[in-house]
């Protein structure tokens, strides 16, 4: 009963405090209110057009439609199962482990598992609701397209429901089971071994394989089957994924009886795996908590670590090789090295940030790597065009992704500490300016990269390689001036995780803009380049289009950082 009574009274206060929240966001500002509520709406509406446009398409192929649906269906749900189940392994750590409410709530006469149940619904929330953002229109587009009656959209807020918490379970005990035993070196190598096993095996599997000439005047099923062969790993039947897609395109053939069946599987998973997770793991998280408070490093035991340890000089001042590293550049103040470093060093130290960095950039690197094999294709000038700047795109809207996931919250983790920042000497200005290039010079070294490996995987020209990489470099100042001012001016010294600090108004605004910025700086990008469909236009209609594109990327980056200078010079401290 008493378990109960505390659960019930942690999930009232957290729903008093977001109900504040959301109180407190429309009386700052209703017009920037008006348009995020505007852009979310439009959203919807918008995704929903292009999705059933996209299966209209697909559907068009005679024989075929029907049968590329489907194994598009099952498809993105094995994807969003395995970023739903990494997202979970991250946040549960973070917010388990590394979590301040989590270090108060550990010390008060509370059973652990009552403060397991509670952050692991906060995490399950944090984790889930992009998925359940992004897979809203798609659903819907897809139950229009399909035709379907009233009933298939309330079954599959049931079945979303149900599916989210499977990943939920397996991310939170992956995430006890590396606390409990990341610090054993054996651990460590096996888990090493294990990653590296698994690349390969998944590299060695998605290798396209080659069709001749003579396998393509078989009949078009024969053809189409091979080509979706490595595909099947999809509609493995053990798969929560799979369940997930049997059921939804269950209920829209009207098989309600096979729907209903691979709703039970779900929910007899979800009440077993929950009873396990919500009932017998009190004890292990808190071995695993004890075990991660008591530690100071995971690495401690290796040599090569040993390097990047703090160590004692003869003025007693403590210094290791990120010290040294950051202290031989020239050009920079002393005041400006010491605060490089300790940026640098609470990022490492954010499982969170760096561990969403790693998955963030595997998927680009299978992206990447993919490329080779796409780019065989392309021969036609329009594909090739469209291509390169569906490419960049991409990697503007991962710049974006960057920028407001952890450049944005950067000034708010100063947290109550920033009266000492803004006392000291070197000045809450030149700290917000330090602040930026920082950002600036780490997202341009990830971003340019990217963008020429893509392009020299797409085998682009030097000329277009040069004016893609020009444009992600502007791109990139941009970004990182608008959310390392908006991160000023809407800034969050309450909440030290930067999840929760980008899910407020100004990480939701910031990722707005971002969004509209580079839809209209591909566009802009497009039009005016000299390869594009309107080459043969005149070089005035051209010249007005990239600059139209360098107007909006100096306006939407050097405003809100002139602001967010202006009003940190009315700070009180």
């Amino acid at each position: 009963m008493a378990r109960k009574l505390w659960l019930t009274l942690l999930i009232q206060i957290h729903l008093l405090q977001a109900w504040r929240r959301l109180k407190s966001i429309r009386q700052q500002s209703s017009l920037l209110t008006a348009l995020i509520v505007f852009f979310l709406s439009s959203y919807l509406v918008v995704f929903i057009y292009l999705f059933q446009k996209g299966l209209r398409f697909i559907a068009s192929f005679p024989g075929l439609g029907p049968l590329l649906i489907e194994r598009l269906i099952f498809l993105l749900f094995a994807f969003l199962f395995i970023l739903l189940l990494f997202s979970n392994i991250v946040i549960g750590y973070t917010n388990l482990f590394k979590n301040r409410e989590t270090l108060f709530l550990v010390t008060l006469p509370m059973d652990p598992l009552i403060v397991f149940r509670w952050k692991f619904l906060e995490s399950t929330l944090l984790a889930s609701w992009g998925f359940i953002f992004l897979c809203a229109p798609l659903l819907a587009a897809y139950g229009m397209h399909q035709n379907v009656p009233w009933h298939f959209y309330p079954m599959t807020v049931v079945l979303i429901l149900l599916f989210i918490v499977l990943p939920a379970v397996l991310g939170a005990w992956v995430a006890i089971l590396l606390a409990r035993h990341m610090d054993r070196r054996y651990f460590q190598i096996a888990t090493l071994f294990a990653a590296i096993l698994a690349l390969f095996a998944i590299g060695f599997y998605l290798k396209p394989e080659a069709i001749s000439d003579e396998s393509l005047e078989k009949r078009v099923m024969e053809v189409l089957d091979r080509l979706l062969y490595k595909t099947r790993f999809a509609q493995f039947p053990f798969l929560p994924s799979y369940w997930l897609s049997s059921g939804v395109q269950n209920w829209t053939e009207g098989s309600l009886i096979s729907a209903g069946f691979f709703m039970l599987v779900m929910l007899s998973y979800v009440l077993f795996l929950g009873m396990l997770s919500l009932t017998k793991s009190g004890k292990i998280f808190f071995n695993a908590f004890s075990a991660v408070q008591s530690r100071g490093s995971l690495f401690a035991d290796w040599r090569w670590v040993a390097k990047w340890m703090p160590e004692r000089d003869p003025d007693n001042n403590a210094r290791g090789f990120l010290d040294k590293m950051i202290g031989s550049i020239p050009w920079l103040a002393s005041d400006l090295k010491a605060m490089l470093v300790k940026d640098t060093r609470l990022f490492w130290r954010d499982t969170t940030q760096w561990g969403q960095t790693l998955v963030l950039f595997g998927l680009l690197g299978a992206y990447i790597l993919n490329l080779r094999h796409f780019s065989r294709q392309l021969t036609n000038p329009f594909w090739i065009h469209l291509v390169s700047y569906l490419n960049l795109g991409a990697c503007s809207l991962n710049l974006a992704t960057l920028t407001t996931r952890f450049v944005y919250p950067q000034f708010s983790l100063e947290g109550k500490r920033i009266w000492i920042v803004g006392m000291a000497p070197l000045g809450i200005n030149r700290v917000v300016k330090a602040k930026y290039w920082l950002a600036t010079s780490a997202s341009l070294v990830l971003t340019l990269g990217l963008t020429w490996l893509s392009c020299h995987m797409l085998k682009m020209s030097f000329e277009r390689t040069v004016y893609f990489t020009g444009a992600i470099t502007i791109m990139t100042f941009c970004l990182n001036g608008l959310a390392t001012g908006l991160g000023v001016l809407y800034p969050n010294f309450k909440e030290d995780n930067p999840g929760k600090i980008v899910n407020g108004f100004g990480g939701t605004f910031c990722l707005i803009l971002s969004f509209l910025y580079i839809v209209l700086s591909v566009v802009f990008l497009a039009v005016g380049s000299p390869w594009g469909i309107w080459n043969s236009q005149s070089f005035g209609l051209l010249t007005v289009f990239l600059g139209g594109f360098l107007v909006l990327s100096i306006l939407v980056g050097k405003l809100p950082m002139v602001f967010a200078l202006r009003r940190i010079k009315d700070y009180e401290f």
